[in-house]
């Protein structure tokens, strides 16, 4: 796939295309069924499929830090992209001069002369343009006159609500992981690169693998239990997620301690998937009694894990951990429900990013609600989903 940064790096061999324009922040369910919509009528056309994407996103250039946290990185996002089939992505600067186009320079300027457009989707509720001034009615009538198709977006919904990004993070600060891989069609992850840190945790017998993390608002804060795929394999860890008030951070990072674990992981990239929420982020009044809650989570960390029979102890090149479908020990009748009356919700079958296996069940045991009542207070990241879509 292709990643063109700006129009100025637009050719003449990228026009001709099959577009869609959003955020597409997560690549969920949602925003899969829209890329299906673009892929069909790139097979029709024999066209390439594009999507527009803007960095900062919209909202984050406007509200700065009162932004929702974003779901995915801009890395992530073209990489979930690709995966689902996409040509191109062309990503624009969301700046002042953006921001100042009418919604008819917008068509001419991104839309025409730039891509050469011939089918577009966006939803009925799209807006663009200075202001946002210009809307559905406005595009199709602009098309019309410019050689290109408008066609609106499929609503795609769960148990009779539509599936978005602020829904997926709503569940995420609620810790209902195995309802947000529903959502997504693959556990939510976080990606990065192991770094050297302070390294407090070996002084106590718990060194732990180092994530840096956007600065900003994050979609989750506090201590999880987790599974990290690293290059060797998978292995269950606990996982502290946010500024670590105790000893102080210049930025947010993922601290994943693995569990009985003794390998040297810097410089790997790993991808952190969190199971279940233990607890909110506490500002400890002395590092002892950090000390003595690092201890207690890894106590429960390895309760959670155990009563899913995970092996503490993961094999290079062994085959994935043997794991229930989903859930936690408390909600897993729950959920098996859900999945069972899954169909008489939603027609479409999940649109796997790697393999349409959520009928089978998820290889992880995602927990749907807190490990403790005690999870979600002490901090502030479940008021973290804003009413935004992205």
């Amino acid at each position: 796939m292709e990643v063109i940064r700006g129009l100025h790096n637009l050719r003449e061999a990228h026009r001709g295309t099959v577009a869609t324009i959003g955020n597409f922040d997560g690549v969920h369910r949602g925003h899969q069924a829209i890329l299906e919509q673009c892929q069909q009528q790139a097979k029709r056309l024999d066209l390439p499929v594009t999507v527009v994407v803007f960095e900062p996103q919209p909202r984050e250039y406007f509200a700065a830090e009162q932004a929702p946290p974003r779901l995915t990185r801009l890395s992530e996002k073209v990489a979930l992209l690709a995966e689902c089939g996409v040509d191109r992505v062309l990503c624009l600067p969301f700046n002042e001069t953006l921001r100042q186009l009418t919604a008819v320079e917008f068509v001419q300027q991104v839309l025409v002369n730039g891509l050469g457009v011939r089918h577009l989707v966006v939803g009925d509720d799209f807006r663009f343009g200075c202001d946002r001034r210009g809307d559905f009615a406005l595009l199709t009538q602009l098309g019309q006159g410019c050689g290109f198709v408008v066609e609106n977006t499929h609503t795609f919904c769960l148990d009779d609500e539509r599936v978005s990004s602020t829904r997926i993070r709503t569940l995420l600060a609620c810790g209902n992981f195995a309802g947000v891989e529903r959502l997504l069609g693959r556990p939510y992850s976080i990606r990065g690169r192991v770094v050297r840190d302070q390294q407090r945790g070996r002084t106590i017998g718990v060194p732990t693998a180092n994530l840096p993390l956007v600065t900003g608002s994050l979609a989750l804060r506090g201590v999880y239990a987790v599974i990290v795929e690293y290059a060797g394999g998978r292995h269950p860890a606990v996982a502290n997620i946010g500024w670590r008030p105790t000893v102080g951070s210049v930025r947010p990072v993922l601290e994943a301690h693995l569990l009985d674990f003794d390998a040297d992981l810097y410089g790997q990239r790993l991808t952190v998937v969190p199971c279940a929420r233990l607890r909110g982020e506490i500002a400890f009044d002395s590092f002892e009694a950090l000390k003595t809650q690092i201890y207690n989570d890894i106590r429960q960390t390895r309760e959670y894990f155990s009563r899913w029979d995970v092996a503490l102890r993961d094999v290079e090149g062994c085959s994935p951990m043997a794991m229930p479908a989903v859930g936690s020990p408390e909600t897993v009748a729950d959920h098996r429900e859900q999945h069972d009356s899954r169909d008489q919700h939603d027609s479409r079958q999940p649109q796997r990013l790697s393999g349409d296996t959520a009928q089978a069940g998820c290889l992880y045991p995602l927990a749907s609600a807190p490990r403790a009542r005690e999870a979600v207070t002490h901090d502030s990241s479940a008021d973290n989903s804003a009413d935004y879509d992205g």
